[in-house]
């Protein structure tokens, strides 16, 4: 079987720094990708935060904070691939374009389509008031033209079947020239965390097209990260998807979460990529930095 590719999620958006032992700053961020990397991760998602006083719960659009970020990443994992975050609600993606073209990234999420989030309480009432993820045609096509203009590779993230298949669409249509796929199982009013549904959705994306499950939840995603190893899946997981270590425990990091991950490769019997591994694999040709450093290309 392939190298088992590894991706760090290592901060998301929702989560409240003040709670919980979330990277926020370009330092905190190196430090936490520089323990994801030495654990075995090849890429690193990030999404970036405010960095004023008490502001890191939210998101930032910022060029500049983006670059300080993924600046920071690079310098402590020198030849680590950066995979950078482009969700937003509404028309206005001013912010994440200026951001692609920042960074550079060499993979960019790209949300594939729209989806009502939503979570409901045990007495019935809503965690959060309903709102729609909306990302229609014209705003992937968007994000699609600037990925393209800048070298970015999309990684489609898909979070139900139609959105799956909506992929092969986007490709068909020419406005993406190949498709990699992130399956997102775990969001309460998208698809659950299930093999058997991981194992079906294969079927529908483009024939040996790449893909990884983005698993959220808790002790229980463990045993369908451990099926999308055998399955031959890229593998990813970090702070943004979950806080907890197969055996129940609190993680205390990415770099405890990513070890964990590679022991499901190992035990699949998968040895783990290298970053220079995963360019290859991928078909990435690197930013220029990254080819200076590594030789890949």
């Amino acid at each position: 079987m392939d190298k088992a590719i590894l991706t760090c999620a290592l901060n998301g958006v929702l989560t409240d720094p003040s709670q919980n032992a979330i990277p926020v700053t370009p330092e905190q961020c190196a430090a936490s990708a520089r323990d994801a990397y030495d654990a075995g991760a090849a890429i690193i998602h990030v999404h970036f935060r405010q960095q004023g006083a008490g502001m890191g719960h939210l998101p930032s659009w910022e060029p500049a904070v983006a670059k300080a970020i993924s600046d920071a990443i690079r310098a402590a994992c020198p030849d680590v691939i950066i995979n950078q975050t482009t969700g937003t609600v509404g028309k206005d993606i001013a912010g994440p374009l200026a951001c692609i073209r920042a960074i550079r990234p060499e993979i960019a999420a790209c949300n594939a389509g729209s989806l009502n989030y939503l979570k409901i309480k045990t007495d019935g009432s809503w965690a959060w008031p309903p709102m729609m993820f909306d990302n229609p045609v014209e705003k992937v096509k968007a994000y699609l033209e600037v990925m393209a203009e800048t070298g970015a590779r999309p990684e489609f993230e898909c979070f139900d079947t139609g959105i799956v298949r909506s992929v092969g669409m986007y490709v068909a249509n020419g406005m993406a020239r190949s498709a990699q796929y992130n399956f997102v199982m775990g969001v309460a009013s998208g698809m659950p965390v299930d093999a058997e549904l991981l194992e079906l959705l294969l079927k529908y994306r483009i024939p040996g097209a790449k893909w990884q499950a983005t698993l959220i939840g808790r002790q229980e995603i463990w045993a369908v990260h451990a099926r999308a190893a055998e399955l031959g899946g890229m593998l990813r997981t970090g702070l943004e998807d979950t806080f907890y270590l197969p055996d129940g425990s609190r993680a205390t990091g990415n770099g405890k979460l990513i070890e964990a991950l590679a022991h499901c490769a190992e035990i699949a019997g998968r040895p783990i990529a290298s970053p220079q591994d995963a360019r290859i694999m991928l078909g990435l040709g690197g930013n220029n930095d990254a080819i200076e450093r590594t030789g890949a290309g």
